[in-house]
């Protein structure tokens, strides 16, 4: 019997190839979006796998848009945004939707999960997307940054929570080649990839692996950890 893994914001990016890969690996896989776009549509077709449309900071979408689900065993929060502006930039209106997605999504769509995922016949399992640049000041504009260091505390706070029938464990990515990046590249930014201890940016599919394997029975004595994946980024010399 395969488990059943949902994914938010599986419609590109490092969401995007969690799911090809899920697939690969023979899960059923749940696709999610925020709304029906072209991209969503293609993976779907691409890996042959249903979707699902909510808002994740709006509980009331969450809740209606799960209440049709029999059982998830994995869940990967994966939905996130960067407003990539220095602290005296930032409008409330961008702490809001940073934190509205990144933290309040996390935790809407979470709680609601957590009743369908007890129904499952396996060790649930949630795996958080974190940052590493939730993991010190050194890295990032602080909006986003504060955003992946409340992910990963709520992962550490959930894992003891939840245990032992629902295993809680976080990946933090470093520079990653995804829409987002392009997004937000700046000088700043290329000096810091420039330093990784790598001397590249990592494909989302080598992020995608580490959540997989998480997410899988190998991992089973794991739980309230944050898996740093940054090509040793965090330990390069200042």
């Amino acid at each position: 019997m395969s488990r059943k893994i949902l994914i938010t914001g599986s419609s590109r990016g490092i969401g995007a190839a969690i799911a090809r890969l899920a697939k690969k690996k023979g899960y059923d896989v749940l696709l999610h979006g925020k709304t029906i776009s072209p991209s969503l549509v293609s993976i779907a077709e691409e890996i042959n796998s249903n979707y699902i449309i909510f808002d994740v900071s709006n509980e009331n979408e969450v809740i209606n848009a799960l209440s049709d689900i029999d059982c998830i065993d994995v869940l990967i929060n994966s939905a996130g945004i960067n407003i990539s502006k220095s602290f005296e930039d930032l409008s409330n209106k961008d702490w809001k939707d940073i934190y509205d997605i990144n933290v309040f999504g996390l935790a809407n769509v979470t709680k609601h999960v957590i009743p369908i995922m007890k129904c499952s016949e396996f060790v649930g399992k949630i795996i958080n997307i974190a940052s590493v640049k939730g993991l010190y000041s050194s890295v990032g504009r602080v909006a986003y940054a504060s955003s992946k260091a409340a992910v990963i505390n709520l992962t550490t706070g959930l894992a003891k929570e939840l245990a032992p029938k629902i295993l809680v464990n976080a990946v933090a990515p470093g520079f990653t080649s995804t829409d987002m990046t392009e997004n937000t590249w700046s000088d700043r930014i290329e000096k810091q990839v420039d330093s990784i201890l790598l001397k590249r940016m990592a494909n989302p599919k080598e992020i995608a692996e580490v959540v997989m394997f998480l997410a899988s029975y190998k991992s089973e004595y794991i739980t309230g950890q944050t898996i740093n994946v940054d090509g040793g980024y965090s330990i390069k010399d200042d």
